[in-house]
């Protein structure tokens, strides 16, 4: 891999990841950019002890610019973009309208000074990862050489990132279609480095705590090997990755992709591992997207271990799941689901299961 450092106008990091032998990265942004705005704030909620940011100037953000003037596609003469080549493979960049970011300013207090409700900087740092520069491709388009390169990306900048001052968990995602909630339609993800462990992965690691302690083993090595032994949800296996419906699936679609070995985050898999991912992940992808005929909007959000702590009990795997219930109807997080956060599927994992291995 070829990786090469530049930055924008305003001073942003950009990084071009390239295959060896890839061609030199010398452009130069050419606009008049501002300063990046970033005055996020965390605090943490007294009832559920659990963080929350605060990012009002996330309002101005480009929100669903024409194809035209997409600001993820490579520069032409006269329209520059966020990328100024003309032409790239894999490119990483500072978030220019950041959840977090290093120029966050404040000191740690609390709401109204009265001790109840802390608050901090949200000091960290948000990326953007472009997959292609094809406009109109999607992920599961790629092909199995472009996605090694997408995940050797995430590998480098899981591991920057986690070098980050107040960055304490890495979490690589991809937001894709309307119905989730994208504004910008080029195929794209973002790297969240937050100032805190999340509350989803607080709750796995107490979790993975327990059974270790109970069972001296980890709990996803023995779900993993329930599901191989079973068959009965599983959808796609390689060499080291097996892809399958969770056996309690909130979601209508709803699949977990797992490696056959525990490793804390995506920097420690091996070349043998990220090629056979890119295997698996494309599998999974099509099939997805044949499920209802059509490009199926989704969420596919990677679970990494702390930056610091508890990084033997976390045990790396990417989940993807998607509101569509039906090729036009939605599942909707309503009363049980946002409430009380019990969750309600309107179809059993065998079903989800078998739907999708029909559909490959």
């Amino acid at each position: 891999m070829k990786r090469t450092l530049r930055h924008l106008a305003d001073g942003r990091e950009i990084i071009y990841f390239d295959h060896d032998g890839g061609p030199e990265r010398t452009a130069e942004d050419t606009r008049d950019l501002p300063p990046v705005a970033a005055a996020s704030e965390i605090r943490l909620d007294p009832l559920t002890r659990e963080w929350v940011a605060l990012a009002a100037h996330r309002q101005t953000r480009t929100y669903k610019p024409p194809a035209d003037l997409c600001p993820l596609d490579p520069s032409t003469p006269g329209r520059p973009t966020e990328i100024p080549e003309a032409d790239y493979d894999v490119v990483v960049f500072e978030n220019r309208f950041p959840s977090f970011s290093q120029n966050a300013h404040g000191e740690p207090s609390t709401v109204d000074g009265l001790g109840l409700v802390p608050t901090a900087p949200g000091r960290a740092r948000c990326d953007v990862v472009c997959f292609s520069s094809d406009h109109g491709g999607s992920f599961s388009q790629l092909s199995p050489e472009r996605v090694r390169l997408v995940v050797d990306a995430w590998a480098d900048r899981t591991l920057a990132l986690g070098e980050t001052p107040g960055v304490e968990q890495v979490y690589p995602f991809e937001n894709r279609g309307e119905e989730i909630g994208v504004t910008l339609s080029h195929p794209h993800g973002q790297i969240y480095g937050y100032p805190f462990v999340t509350p989803k992965t607080e709750r796995m690691l107490d979790v993975a705590r327990a059974y270790r302690e109970e069972h001296g083993r980890a709990v996803m090595g023995d779900v993993l090997a329930a599901e191989q032994k079973s068959g009965a949800r599983v959808i796609a296996e390689g060499e080291h990755w097996t892809a399958f419906v969770p056996p309690a699936a909130r979601w209508p679609v709803h699949i977990q992709v797992v490696p056959h070995r525990q490793v804390p985050d995506i920097s420690a898999l091996t070349d043998a591992e990220r090629d056979d991912f890119a295997r698996v992940y494309l599998d999974v992808l099509r099939r997805c997207d044949a499920l209802y005929d059509r490009p199926l909007p989704y969420i596919a959000a990677w679970h990494q271990a702390p930056v610091r702590r508890d990084r033997d009990l976390a045990w790396l795997h990417l989940e993807l799941f998607s509101v569509l219930r039906a090729k036009d109807k939605l599942k909707y997080l309503a009363g049980s689901e946002s409430g009380m956060a019990v969750w309600i599927n309107d179809a059993t994992p065998e079903q989800i299961a078998e739907r999708l291995r029909a559909a490959g």
